[in-house]
């Protein structure tokens, strides 16, 4: 872990859950974190809860779905900060639309943006920094339990949707993104971590009761076990790379 002591990473998704549990451990490792949400408001809640005076996080607003936001933080970030070492591409979005007669494009639309496309942008924007300052850098993409198998489960306000297919896109674009890097032979890393059914604020439209049910017989991970699983790909050495980082809980169902 000492090799990222004093880099910087940009984490999206930050204001809450997984973003804001793994920024929290990576400024505890010494890596100061650019965390970048919608809500400004909660990013500097966070940002007063968890800097110190040797490592900072640095909250800044942006809307993933808007490439002009996304280029003007890493303008400000290599303005700011310096450039970044490490990329969290975590901001995901789940909305309940059907595939069938009813389906809503527009949401369609947004959600193949948010857990897609912002994430290519974010990670064309991240390799051109990391070349640009000779980086050997990571790129951890977080994918979903779901990208393995299209889950059948009782939450009514989550499925169905398209978000089991921008997640198995997730781990296309990361595998692609790993043979084109071997082919250039850069030593910049790519990393997927895929969740079980982890209990954050995407499940906030589920009533209680469901929500309870469904733990009852699948425990809920937390967000606390998926930034572990990210500090574990950091901890590995520069010459051993995770492709793939499966996190269920441990009654959870795979299919591969």
């Amino acid at each position: 872990m000492e090799q990222w002591v004093g880099c910087n990473a940009l984490v999206t998704g930050a204001s809450s859950g997984i973003g804001a549990a793994t920024a929290k451990k990576f400024i505890e490792a010494g890596i100061n974190v650019i965390g970048i949400a919608r809500r400004l408001d909660r990013l500097e809640e966070l940002s007063q809860q968890i800097s110190t005076d040797e490592t900072k996080f640095y909250p800044l607003q942006c809307d993933v779905t808007n490439e002009t936001e996304i280029l003007g933080v890493f303008e400000w970030i290599e303005a700011n900060v310096g450039p970044i070492s490490i990329l969290f591409n975590n901001a995901g979005t789940l909305v309940v639309n059907p595939l069938g007669a009813d389906g809503d494009l527009n949401i369609w639309k947004r959600t193949l943006y948010t857990n897609c496309l912002a994430l290519s942008i974010f990670t064309r924007e991240a390799i051109r920094v990391m070349k640009a300052h000779d980086i050997d850098g990571l790129i951890i993409n977080n994918s979903s339990i779901a990208a393995r198998y299209v889950p059948n489960h009782p939450l009514p306000n989550s499925s169905p949707n398209v978000y089991p297919a921008t997640k198995f896109a997730v781990n296309a674009l990361s595998n692609t993104l790993t043979n084109e890097l071997r082919h250039e032979k850069s030593k910049i890393r790519v990393s997927c971590v895929s969740p079980g059914l982890t209990l954050t604020e995407i499940f906030r439209y589920e009533p209680p009761e469901v929500l309870a049910a469904v733990g009852d017989s699948i425990p809920f991970l937390t967000s606390e076990n998926i930034a572990d699983s990210v500090m574990f790909i950091l901890s590995t050495p520069p010459d051993v790379q995770v492709i793939s980082l499966i996190v269920p809980s441990i009654y959870s169902v795979i299919c591969s």
